[in-house]
């Protein structure tokens, strides 16, 4: 016979509200939802903890991380996808699409070459074998920069659970890399590049994108639409750019720049995903707009952990304290994103929801991941 999970006493997380009750997990969904503080026999008693959506992760660099955890430096990748797997679970996400880059340039001294065919035949493999705690898509990062991208992003097929297909564009001098000091800051302290070196690199980027941009972003929308995945942009900075993206079909913006890009996104119906590190941080690292002006002006839909896992469920709390508005801050990183890319059956605390959750307490205005559920089953 099931045997059922019950987590009483907790400020349970509803789409536009919060209140003390309890659910019921059955079968790897949510059976029951009742109200009130009692502790039913057999039942763990939350304590008055948050018990929330399991986050919803559409943008991570994490598995990046791990399969080189140091410049030129590789990881066997099984290990790297399970131990990102496990932090990603510990953290309150139990649903993620990976950014995997797509397109390369495998010449000079800052090249980087093709990986995301053989990582994700390796990540569906684990997902087969059963050994990952949480559900895995893929985001394939279309680099419209590079040298390779076609024939890469041909590789894939509608069975390879693409979620997300995103228009990367890095050329320097405009969008993420308008402030070329960043730029030559960041890019030169991670490839170990001399000033000539630097200078002969962006020459590249710059003429890459002369010789092949339109081509590899019209191949990019197709293909996104050959696999099924939602289309995303990246860094749009201009009412323009952001138009572009609405021609093209778009359905959420990652990380726009401006606070003129965000507001175009909005008049278009593109969904607005921020980072969380910038919300934690208090501003960009590369020193783009804030993303705690744009939800101060309702220009915020979704939150990402980018590169922070941890940041996620954070951010959202401090969404929610800031909006004075538990429900809506959460949203961010439940509800909101999965319906932007389509996932009907997670991010909400309803009968017949998939039975993720995670359960989380504040303490000193910090967010704690307590216990995490994914399909029932407890993966933290």
């Amino acid at each position: 016979m099931t045997q059922d999970t019950i987590l009483a006493n907790a400020r349970l997380v509803l789409p536009d509200e919060v209140i003390t009750g309890h659910v019921v997990l059955r079968d790897g969904v949510i059976a029951e939802i009742g109200t009130g503080a009692a502790v039913p026999a057999g039942a763990l008693d939350c304590e008055g903890d948050y018990l929330a959506p399991g986050l919803i992760e559409l943008h991570t660099d994490n598995l990046e991380r791990h399969i080189s955890p140091r410049p030129r430096v590789p990881w066997p990748h099984r290990p790297a996808i399970l131990a990102h797997d496990r932090e990603l679970a510990g953290t309150g996400i139990t649903t993620v699409f990976d950014a995997m880059r797509v397109g390369s340039i495998p010449s000079g001294k800052a090249r980087y070459t093709k990986y995301a065919r053989d990582l994700s035949v390796e990540m569906l493999a684990l997902r087969t074998q059963g050994v990952l705690k949480i559900s895995h898509f893929l985001h394939l990062r279309a680099e419209i920069c590079s040298e390779t991208l076609t024939e890469e992003l041909a590789e894939f097929t509608p069975d390879d659970r693409v979620g997300i297909v995103s228009l990367m564009d890095h050329t320097p001098g405009q969008r993420q890399f308008r402030d070329m000091d960043k730029m030559k800051a960041y890019v030169m302290g991670k490839n170990n590049l001399t000033e000539n070196e630097f200078a002969r690199h962006v020459a590249k980027l710059q003429s890459l994108q002369e010789r092949l941009g339109a081509r590899h972003e019209a191949a990019a929308v197709a293909e996104a639409r050959r696999l099924g995945a939602v289309l995303a942009s990246h860094d749009d900075t201009t009412t323009e750019q952001v138009g572009v993206s609405a021609r093209h079909g778009v359905a959420v913006a990652e990380f726009p720049t401006t606070i003129e890009a965000a507001e175009a996104c909005q008049k278009s119906g593109i969904a607005i995903i921020m980072g969380a590190p910038n919300l934690v941080r208090g501003g960009s690292h590369s020193g783009n707009v804030a993303a705690r002006d744009l939800a101060e002006r309702d220009l915020l839909d979704i939150l990402s952990s980018d590169y922070v896992p941890a940041a996620l469920l954070l951010s959202a709390v401090q969404l929610g304290d800031m909006w004075g508005d538990m429900a809506r801050g959460i949203a961010t990183v439940t509800n909101t994103p999965a319906r932007s890319v389509g996932l009907t059956d997670r991010g909400t605390i309803a009968v017949g929801q998939r039975a993720d959750l995670v359960r989380f307490a504040q303490t000193d205005g910090i967010a704690i991941a307590r216990e995490v559920f994914c399909q029932g089953r407890q993966v933290g």
